[in-house]
């Protein structure tokens, strides 16, 4: 079989997979929210932290409730690592020093899961699953649970009620994320993945060379960072090491994994607000995303650009030859129109403009289908933004889902778009101004700046994956990356929950004949343009001079 053919069969099986799961996911995912009841579990769990499960709250206090177990998340798993040589099943690691255990703690809650160290040289089994793995399931709720909020913005009237944390992200992880990651964790293992506590074991090498090569919950903890758009790997080669994904076919369940929620919540999406429409509009604007790139870094990646890649049938250095070109690419469009993060290939090795297209993607603000959660909240501001300018070519007042866009969700929206950016560009710009840090750049010229940007878009953006090239366990790297992730997470919340609560505080406002219909092939028309001209093209320079630079030279 061709290469073209393998990645039209592989695309074609991906497509069919979340086709079949959009309706039943989508839908279950609408309940989980939308029912009254709770089951004997949760009550156990509200009745041990002190909640009164029936009190909706306020937005302001639905963010304090994120923003304060975010900070004890991150506390509790800062002690964790610090503390590591003296817990159970620690393998004999000493404890993670200080700027690189504030780093993955910060990665890791704010579902970035950069990491720059080696797992499994670097952290113990308990660590791994009681401290990295709990983030994964939860972090992912938090994503989940405040675009859920801003979906009760929508649909709510004459109130400052936008839920109840602690119910949202209990029911997150008892009734979604748990269940699919059981039964996925046995389909990983019945694929090849290792799942285990043991300790390292000697291996003696093709070359006759002696290595040692450690076990562990592998499977576990691969589902979880893949369904909740996580990308922490406990290799440090992560979902490229054949203990995390053997084969072709475990390299295509994890791709569904990555993308199955951020789809299925377009449904959900649909379901609430009462218009199934909305949501298709919204997944049509994500898929057109998703194919565009992914042709294109499957097109850059398998062009012959030189004599090597003549004659290996495209650009292989980098990548598995188990998965070859078509599954690489797959996987690189996937992960960084997510915030997984999680890499079957090296970046660092794509060609110029496929790399280019894997920064484009995060610089979108991973939105097709984005993250858990904060994929479709980040694309539903820039409909929001969307309808404005409409409005503003026709001298209507905007809507939006029944309710008018007024200024101060003009400016939360605006506030949203241009908190990212900010940190991916002023952080970049520090990185090459300062001589001490710009020495950590090993490869100089065009693919240094964009191993530079590439590491700011990441971490700005929540992603996770890099280029290599770039020496990034320093102190100013860890120290600085480490709050560029807190500021890239929670800054965006802070303005989407603000905007949910002024939402729910407006009153319905019927569709009359100046409405722009938001379901039909002009908005997501509209919605593309938005997304390129007022989010592609802020990062047009840096692009310039660092991927396209390299690439058309």
């Amino acid at each position: 079989m061709s290469t073209a053919a393998a990645g039209w069969w592989q695309a074609g099986l991906l497509v069919f997979a979340l086709a079949v799961s959009y309706r039943p996911l989508g839908d279950y995912l609408a309940h989980i929210f939308t029912t009254d009841k709770h089951w004997r579990a949760e009550r156990g769990i509200y009745r041990l932290i002190g909640v009164d499960a029936d009190v909706d709250q306020k937005w302001s206090t639905y963010l304090r409730a994120v923003l304060a177990f975010s900070a004890v998340s991150v506390l509790f798993l800062y002690g964790f690592q610090r503390l590591q040589e003296h817990l159970l099943l620690s393998l004999g690691f000493p404890a993670v020093k200080a700027d690189q255990a504030f780093n993955t703690a910060a990665s890791f809650v704010t579902n970035t899961n950069w990491q720059s160290y080696s797992g499994e040289s670097t952290m113990g089994h308990l660590v791994q699953m009681a401290g990295l793995a709990v983030q994964n399931f939860v972090s992912a709720a938090v994503g989940i649970v405040v675009v859920i909020a801003l979906i009760r913005g929508f649909i709510r009237s004459r109130t400052d009620r936008v839920g109840n944390f602690w119910v949202d992200l209990t029911r997150t992880c008892l009734r979604l994320l748990l269940p699919i990651s059981l039964v996925f964790a046995l389909v990983l293992l019945a694929g090849g993945v290792v799942d285990n506590v043991s300790a390292a074991h000697p291996v003696t090498t093709l070359a006759g060379q002696q290595q040692s090569v450690t076990g562990g919950p592998v499977a576990s903890q691969e589902v979880i960072k893949e369904l909740g758009t996580d990308g922490g790997g406990f290799y440090n080669a992560n979902s490229a090491h054949p203990f995390e994904n053997p084969n072709p076919v475990t390299n295509l369940v994890e791709i569904f994994l990555i993308l199955v929620i951020g789809v299925a919540l377009t449904r959900t999406f649909g379901r609430m607000v009462g218009d199934k429409r909305q949501g298709y509009a919204i997944l049509a604007v994500m898929a057109a995303i998703w194919v565009t790139s992914t042709a294109a870094i499957s097109f850059f990646e398998s062009g012959h650009h030189s004599a090597a890649a003549l004659a290996a049938g495209g650009a292989l250095e980098g990548k598995e030859v188990r998965f070859g070109i078509p599954g690489s690419s797959l996987w690189v469009a996937s992960t960084t129109l997510t915030s997984t993060g999680a890499v079957n290939t090296a970046h660092d090795s794509l060609s110029p403009l496929g790399g280019g297209i894997a920064i484009l993607n995060m610089m979108l603000g991973e939105i097709a289908p984005g993250g858990t959660g904060s994929g479709l909240y980040g694309i539903v501001v820039l409909a929001i933004v969307t309808v404005f300018v409409a409005g503003l070519m026709v001298g209507r007042t905007p809507e939006y889902l029944n309710k008018k866009i007024q200024p101060r969700e003009m400016k939360l929206a605006s506030l949203y778009i241009l908190t990212t950016p900010a940190l991916v560009l002023i952080g970049t710009g520090l990185a090459i101004a300062l001589p001490g840090e710009r020495a950590a750049v090993l490869n100089p010229g065009a693919h240094g700046l964009s191993e530079v940007l590439y590491a700011f878009t990441s971490t700005a953006n929540n992603n996770g994956s890099a280029f290599a090239g770039l020496s990034v366990n320093t102190v100013w790297y860890n120290s600085v990356t480490g709050v560029v992730m807190l500021l890239g997470r929670f800054l965006p919340i802070v303005w989407v929950l603000a905007l949910a609560g002024s939402l729910a505080a407006q009153r319905t406002v019927p569709a009359s004949a100046g409405t722009l219909p938001t379901h039909r092939p002009l908005f997501v028309g509209m919605l593309l343009g938005v997304i390129i001209l007022v989010v592609a093209l802020t990062y047009f320079p840096a692009q310039a001079l660092g991927p396209l630079a390299e690439g058309l030279r």
